[in-house]
């Protein structure tokens, strides 16, 4: 009887966001019907598009939204707090540059070998830097990003510094990707194989352990969860995937600058995790599509289109404070009764 009233209180350690979790969780009790809506939605979207531009928007967007979900599994899972996960994607995008470009490496092994170079990092500085918590989590989080962004910055002759550096193109069966159209099926189908992935992980046994992290440690660890070990597998995975997406979006643009790791692309990161619900992955998708898709909506306020960003953004927090997707499903839950 003692530990069924454990376990209960270990499942209800995720603070405040494990109400918004349990919400989010409308979408994620049947991972195969999710899948198939995205897959179904991803492959009529080509014929709302009708110029090379809008391909280009629906490509940032499946991009970040696949960084998204896996930050969204370290901060809204985890309850990890990360304010560096830019300076991973730009490891995964510079990796993938300088081996290519500078040691001759094919490009499919160049994107995998940085992808996995990130992971090995986040792996070897998560041990310590995951002991801590709060705040000060991420403010290491955010002093690992800065390394990164200086190295990138001051290493001339390797990375070409702030002047950035050129990428190879993405040849596949023999044909280099240039067309946007094309890079878009790439992008949609990573993009819904990371879903899968994810609603798979929330609703393993892993995953359940991920939503007790986020209360005292001691609790989650008094039902044989190994706390750090958890903690450290999920920032690991988390790099990994936002790593191998900085090396498609290096493959993409075909050219990067130490831009990908500043203070700001992480706080857009953030957002798009915010805006579109902690605990959701099909909130990550919708907060990574507002917040790329806005500025270009907004080119039509000109001078005004920052003020007009930071207002929406306000409102969504003051107004959905939980996200839009869990703020979303209440409504609906409402109107149904």
């Amino acid at each position: 009887m003692t530990q069924v009233k454990v376990k209960r209180n270990v499942a209800s350690t995720g603070g405040k966001n494990e109400n918004q979790r349990s919400t989010a969780g409308i979408f994620l009790r049947r991972p195969v019907v999710n899948v198939a809506v995205l897959a179904i939605f991803l492959a009529l979207l080509p014929l709302a598009l009708e110029s090379g531009f809008h391909y280009h928007v629906a490509v940032m967007i499946c991009i970040n939204a696949t960084i998204a979900i896996s930050l969204n599994l370290l901060m809204g899972y985890a309850g990890q707090i990360s304010l560096g996960h830019a300076g991973f994607v730009a490891l995964g995008a510079y990796g993938t540059a300088i081996l290519s470009s500078r040691y001759g490496w094919p490009v499919p092994l160049a994107l995998l070998g940085s992808a996995a170079g990130a992971a090995f990092i986040a792996f070897i500085v998560g041990r310590p830097i995951l002991r801590l918590k709060g705040y000060y989590l991420a403010l290491a989080t955010l002093a690992l990003s800065m390394i990164i962004y200086l190295v990138i910055s001051n290493e001339v002759w390797l990375t070409g510094g702030p002047e950035g550096m050129a990428v190879p193109g993405l040849e596949l069966f023999a044909v280099t990707l240039t067309d946007p159209a094309h890079w878009y099926w790439l992008v949609a189908i990573l993009l819904l194989l990371v879903f899968w992935l994810s609603t798979n992980l929330i609703n393993s046994p892993l995953g359940r352990a991920l939503r007790a992290l986020e209360g005292p440690d001691a609790v989650a660890g008094s039902v044989g969860i190994n706390v750090a070990w958890s903690k450290l597998l999920v920032f690991t995975l988390s790099a990994l995937v936002a790593a191998l997406m900085g090396g498609f979006l290096a493959l993409y643009a075909g050219f990067i600058s130490p831009s990908l790791a500043d203070f700001m692309h992480s706080i857009e990161l953030v957002l798009m995790v915010l805006v579109g619900g902690l605990g959701s992955v099909v909130g990550a998708i919708i907060g990574a599509a507002l917040i790329t898709l806005l500025p270009q909506v907004l080119t039509v306020v000109e001078e005004y289109e920052t003020l007009v960003f930071g207002l929406i953004l306000i409102g969504v927090m003051m107004f959905m404070p939980r996200g839009l997707q869990p703020s979303l499903v209440n409504i609906w839950r409402r109107i149904k009764r």
